[in-house]
């Protein structure tokens, strides 16, 4: 009778529900952050624009400031300049490719500074005028909390990672009530994989904070909206659609990083930048007040068609302009919240001249399109535009939008909005996930299975020469006794057995380090990099450790073989035939 397969589809570890208790807790504590961001970027819109104390919710559109207004976005650049020089450097930015960074070059560790600076900047600035969102501070902000909680007691890279994710998209979700697209967003942009250990407690972290956010904020969808199902025609629009959301995205991006490098070449130090980008945005500011702040009332009356295409194509202009000058200058703030503006203010003007859907919808799918082609995440998208909306009838058309500007940005674009500046720190990020040809295969399947072996009762001198000789065959042999390991031999300890005379005095009480025969090629890949091992013998458990098989480095490679068939042969299985071959009697 075999022995029983004991592999699992996924690795389940009893510290996985520890971690998702974490989550929980942290996703309590980035809701609560969400909410002091929220009413914190309230308060300065009052202080900065109509001198009051006050925490209402406030449209700075609204302000009697006028030519003074210009002032206020500069007198809000100082002041974060400032607290970028001086309190920590990394408030700077919209706060995503800040915690890819993190999560993927610094170990997952977020220092103390930047879970009260950042949105302490981020309020000051979207306060005093800034076109940006609160989604990239908080994602950031919450990520550092989860970060923060996680740097207290004794985990692994990973675990860090899970936690500081969890926060992040936690702190997304008190935002603007999308606990799904959240989610979605860790997947694609976030964990860098798909696995029980981080999927599980980041589900947790955006459950408890969709729980919460009713509770200490205004429940529902952000922007409720119903239009009618899509008609056959409509098609053919959500694909030039999603073209021009694409050509969005590239020229949006594109542009950002020209203006970023224009601000290098500034005779000035950094330090005063947000104060220039603070100039553009209280200019633009005054001649449309509606461009100002995050701008969520206006993402509202685009989706609604509240807006005429004459006012509409000022503001969207005035809008762009603001976001690439101020965020190219480095400040503090979000990019999706200006995403979803100017997306819905295209999807506006295009409205009229797009068949086979209602004007209503066309807001709505090409927010989602740009959105999903900025970022590189359309699943994220389409959910995210659902949980906004709760419109069920778009959900077709956003899909076919979202997807066709993703492909239009992966065809033309090297990198997105997010990746690009890591890219100039100096790290390269490959966003492309599968299964590791190593995770798919075992070792019994790549293993030598019956190697050579050596006796530990055999004597030294005679080892040396057979198998250590001029006709030599393997660099390393297993050691066994009466069929058990003992461990491994090459040449370098023959010689420095110095005064022994078998083998098997070369060895100690010591465990070898061996290789399981149902283990995945990537663990034990791991584990000869961990030991600086060449080789591992295989046994076929750890109590009896009776050698079945020797698995080298070079038997690892085998593993890819099948991926490398799969991706590079192409052939055709069967063949069309178009009439007969067959020769009249």
């Amino acid at each position: 009778m075999s022995k029983m397969d004991t592999r699992r589809d996924f690795n389940g570890e009893a510290r996985l529900l520890r971690i998702a208790c974490m989550a929980a807790v942290i996703g309590v504590l980035s809701t609560c952050t969400a909410w002091l961001l929220l009413h914190a970027i309230s308060f300065f819109t009052n202080l900065f624009f109509f001198q009051a104390l006050s925490d209402k919710p406030v449209s700075p559109a609204l302000n009697t400031l006028g030519a003074w207004v210009i002032a206020v976005p500069v007198l809000g650049g100082l002041i974060i300049g400032l607290i970028a020089r001086y309190g920590t450097e990394a408030i700077r930015g919209h706060g995503i490719p800040e915690a890819i960074e993190a999560i993927l070059f610094k170990k997952s560790a977020m220092s103390p500074k930047v879970a009260v600076l950042k949105p302490l900047a981020s309020a000051i600035a979207i306060g005093s005028g800034g076109p940006f969102g609160a989604e990239g501070p908080i994602i950031m902000t919450g990520g550092a909390v989860g970060s923060l909680l996680a740097q207290h007691f004794h985990l692994s890279g990973s675990e860090r990672k899970t936690l500081l994710v969890a926060g992040a998209v936690a702190g997304m979700t008190a935002v603007f009530g999308t606990p799904v697209a959240a989610l979605l967003l860790a997947v694609e942009l976030l964990l860098f994989e798909l696995r029980p250990r981080s999927l599980l407690p980041v589900a947790v972290a955006c459950a408890v904070a969709g729980v919460l956010r009713p509770l200490i904020m205004e429940g529902g969808a952000l922007f409720p909206l119903q239009t009618m199902p899509l008609q056959p025609l409509g098609l053919a629009s959500c694909a030039l659609a999603g073209l021009l959301c694409g050509m969005l995205a590239w020229l949006m991006s594109t542009m950002l990083y020209k203006v970023e490098d224009l601000f290098h070449k500034l005779p000035l130090h950094w330090m005063w930048w947000p104060a220039i980008g603070g100039l553009a945005v209280g200019v633009g500011g005054y001649f449309q007040p509606r461009a100002l702040g995050v701008g969520y009332d206006v993402i509202a009356d685009l989706l609604h068609n509240h807006i005429g295409a004459g006012v509409l194509a000022g503001l969207l202009l005035a809008k762009m302009v603001m976001w690439l000058i101020a965020l190219g200058s480095g400040t503090s703030g979000g990019v999706l919240a200006p995403l979803l503006m100017l997306g819905a203010g295209l999807g506006a003007l295009m409205a009229p001249y797009l068949p086979g859907g209602e004007p209503a919808v066309w807001p709505l799918v090409f927010m989602a399109a740009t959105l999903g082609g900025m970022m590189r995440a359309p699943i994220m998208a389409v959910v995210f535009a659902f949980e906004l909306t709760q419109d069920t009838n778009a959900l077709l058309p956003v899909l076919a939008a979202s997807v066709v500007a993703y492909g239009f940005t992966v065809l033309t674009m090297q990198r997105s909005i997010l990746t690009e500046k890591i890219a100039r720190r100096g790290y390269h990020i490959y966003r492309e996930y599968g299964i590791d040809p190593l995770e798919r295969h075992s070792v019994a399947e790549v293993m030598t299975a019956q190697p050579v072996r050596i006796d530990a009762g055999a004597a030294i001198d005679a080892v040396l020469h057979s198998h250590f000789g001029e006709g030599q065959v393997h660099r390393a042999f297993p050691v066994t006794r009466d069929g058990t390991l003992v461990g491994m031999l090459d040449r370098a300890a023959l010689v420095a057995a110095e005064g022994k005379c078998f083998v098997g005095d070369l060895y100690g009480v010591n465990v070898p380090v061996f290789a399981l025969a149902g283990e995945t090629c990537r663990t034990v890949a791991t584990r000869m990099a961990v030991h600086q091992l060449e080789r591992l013998p295989v046994v076929d458990d750890g109590q009896s450790r009776k050698l079945v098989g020797l698995v080298s480095r070079s038997d690892l490679i085998k593993a890819s073989l099948t991926l490398h068939e799969e991706e590079h042969q192409r052939q055709a299985f069967r063949r069309i035939r178009i009439g007969s071959n067959r020769q009249p009697m």
